[in-house]
């Protein structure tokens, strides 16, 4: 019995296997585009890209001159305010409280410097405000809420050392008020918490000699501190 002899002429359906493969990529291109669809970015990353390939270029990087979707964006510091108009605010509000040595506002180096005395603040030896003080801080915060201006709360102590269950030092202690006086302007007065910092300075910040009694009365405050443009450029660039 003879075989049959197979044919060996050209296959004239070659061409289906490159169509095949050309719709694919037609494909999966335009999945590409819908699924970059709702960033132009994208879009635009992969039109470059395509062009480059039929021209024969290398395509350009993704993270060329972009940013992520989604990334956050490095935001600007307001510009520090004039604080004379704050300052004349608090004097003029404040009359009474400073005339009666609770506090004391100044202008200085730095910028706005409202001082708490602790005697007013603070019973001795504690981290606990004073519920009689509470007036005082809406005064402050008032006059202070609306500025750009950075704000720094330090603590100070006399030079009398301290050692309680509590406060296993002065640093303990005067970093503890500081915290008691930004806590309540952050939760109560709303001072936006982005401009705030906090310092404890224990006895290493006098105003006065710690020889005398009064001396050290004085010594035992919470400094508010408004930055003025100066000082803002000095801090650290995430402080300001």
């Amino acid at each position: 019995m003879t075989r049959r002899k197979t044919s060996s002429g050209p296959n004239h359906e070659r061409w289906l296997v490159s169509y095949a493969d050309f719709i694919t990529l037609l494909f999966a291109f335009f999945v590409v585009l819908f699924a970059s669809s709702q960033d132009r970015k994208k879009v635009r990353q992969v039109s470059e890209s395509v062009q480059a390939a039929f021209q024969g270029k290398a395509a350009p990087h993704a993270n060329s001159q972009s940013t992520p979707a989604g990334s956050p964006q490095p935001v600007s510091s307001p510009k520090p305010v004039s604080l004379d108009p704050p300052l004349q605010k608090l004097l003029r509000d404040l009359d009474s409280e400073i005339r009666s040595g609770k506090m004391q506002v100044r202008m200085g180096d730095r910028g706005l410097t409202i001082s708490l005395s602790q005697s007013a603040f603070f019973p001795s030896g504690t981290d606990t405000l004073d519920p009689s003080a509470y007036p005082i801080l809406r005064k402050v915060a008032a006059a202070i809420r609306g500025l750009p201006n950075a704000i720094r709360f330090e603590g100070h102590t006399d030079s009398i050392p301290i050692r309680t269950p509590r406060f296993r030092s002065n640093w303990d202690l005067s970093a503890a008020r500081a915290i008691a006086v930004m806590e309540r302007m952050d939760e109560e007065e709303e001072i936006p918490r982005e401009r705030i910092a906090v310092s404890g300075y224990a006895d290493t910040a006098p105003v006065e000699s710690n020889d005398s009694e009064d001396g050290r009365a004085r010594n035992r405050r919470v400094d508010i501190v408004l930055l003025n443009a100066a000082a803002a450029a000095r801090e650290p660039a995430g402080n300001r």
